[in-house]
């Protein structure tokens, strides 16, 4: 973005405008959705440049030292375009640091902090005097496209993985009351939404911090737990699809809904390594072996279940032995989609002082191994699909004149597409049964099963 100074954006505009820039994961851009929701409510116009902006809002990463370093950027980017910076989001959690790098910036606030951040913006930008309440759909404002959405359900997290500082950033597991999430997805749904996103940072232990607490949804008895909170979604009508599910036990309740169609057949979960000796020292659960047996059961029940993974390789002390047995478990799990990512060190994190660092071409060998021996295994599965009719959401249309569009079982951004030919134009958000007639690595290829769209 590019703007002109703030003295002469303000001058002729009736109300004062915000403009931000939401860096992270799908948990920030909730928080970023929030922070909007709120500004708008108020009466504040949402600028979509630093030109038309009079104070921009940042939302950061930090987690990962790459991550600190593009939020620093954006924050100097910002300053430089625009002049009036005020900074939240997780590198906001140490203040210094910006503050450091970037003294002139208005004020700085944690990870959803969406009150302090307002009380900041107020500071040096007050708002109108009277509220646009009219102005604020039901659902609140959302930066991802019209027919999908993510709900988050929880902030913080109660595990404490070696490498990873998340509880230090967002701090402990605190579930959202399950009234007040179903009436957000509720209204979602009403507003357009397909497709609903639940996330967290721990979505399988929702509820954990309450002790699963008893609640009453509509005259139906329901405890505060992931299961009841999934079978409510599940009312709804819309695509229910869950990110950052831990294997824990209780999941396995999970799967039966999947296979009765009251919610996506399709599992996030991030695995992170299959070594006991490296998931040890990644303070993670360490029998992959039961984890294999777990599979196994859950694909018994629901036979088109998609498992999405993500894993770390180069963690310190990871020897050749430890990453076969890495690729050995891929090789048996055979999971849908995978992301690999090559360790990277964390200031704050035990694993950043573990011995025997991976020298970073070893590691970049490694994750170009697993995602050769993944995209084999992606390959397979894929053209195994092919000549079945399946539903997809269409998310837009391509270059070629093809209808964009996902399976059941695949997110956006993260996973495939299903490339739609001789299809006739349709809005984003229309659910078509397509016919699948050819595969390559990731994507799959389809034409209408049937002349009318649902």
């Amino acid at each position: 973005m590019s703007t002109a100074p703030a003295s002469r954006v303000r001058r002729g505009r009736r109300r004062p405008a915000i403009g931000l820039v939401s860096l992270g994961c799908a948990k920030a851009l909730v928080d970023s959705e929030r922070i909007l929701t709120r500004l708008r409510a108020e009466g504040y116009a949402i600028a979509p440049s630093y030109q038309g902006a009079d104070l921009v809002v940042v939302n950061t990463c930090g987690f990962l030292i790459s991550a600190r370093r593009e939020s620093l950027e954006a924050i100097g980017e910002a300053l430089a375009e625009n002049g009036r910076v005020i900074v939240t989001g997780c590198l906001g959690a140490e203040p210094q640091r910006i503050l450091e790098a970037h003294p002139e910036v208005l004020a700085v606030t944690g990870p959803h902090r969406t009150e302090a951040v307002l009380e900041a913006i107020h500071a040096h930008l007050p708002p109108p005097h009277a509220p646009f309440l009219d102005l604020v759909p039901p659902a609140g404002l959302k930066l991802t496209p019209a027919h999908y959405a993510w709900l988050k359900i929880a902030e913080g997290c109660h595990n404490r993985c070696s490498f990873c500082i998340i509880p230090k950033l967002r701090g402990d597991l605190v579930s959202r009351p399950m009234a007040e999430i179903l009436a957000e997805a509720e209204a979602l749904v009403r507003s357009g939404r397909k497709e609903l996103l639940v996330v967290s940072q721990d979505t399988g232990a929702y509820g954990l911090d309450t002790r699963f607490a008893p609640v009453t949804i509509d005259g139906r008895e329901r405890r505060t737990r992931i299961l009841d909170l999934a079978l409510e979604l599940g009312r709804l009508g819309a695509w229910i699809r869950l990110h950052y599910v831990y294997p824990y036990p209780h999941v396995d309740e999970l799967v039966p809904l999947m296979a009765e169609g009251r919610i996506l057949p399709y599992l996030d979960i991030p695995f992170q390594h299959a070594s006991p000796r490296i998931l040890r020292a990644m303070r993670r659960p360490a029998a992959p072996e039961r984890v294999l047996d777990r599979i196994a059961q859950w694909r018994r029940i629901c036979p088109e279940l998609a498992i999405r993974s993500t894993f770390i390789v180069g963690f310190p002390g990871e020897s050749e032995a430890d990453f076969a047995e890495l690729l050995a478990f891929l090789e048996a799990a055979r999971l849908d989609r995978v992301g690999c990512f090559v360790f990277e060190p964390v200031e704050g994190a035990p694993a950043s002082d573990l011995p025997e660092p991976v020298p970073e071409e070893v590691a970049e060998d490694r994750r170009a191994r697993l995602m050769a021996l993944q995209e084999r295994i992606s390959a397979e599965k894929l053209a195994g699909r092919i000549g079945r009719i399946e539903p997809v959401l269409v998310d837009g249309v391509d270059e070629a004149g093809r209808l964009v569009a996902r399976s059941r079982f695949d997110a956006p951004e993260v996973d495939g597409r299903v490339l739609v030919e001789g299809a006739a134009p349709v809005p984003a958000g229309t659910i078509l049964e397509v016919r699948i007639t050819g595969a390559d690595t990731h994507d799959l290829f389809a034409v209408p099963a049937a002349e009318a769209p649902s």
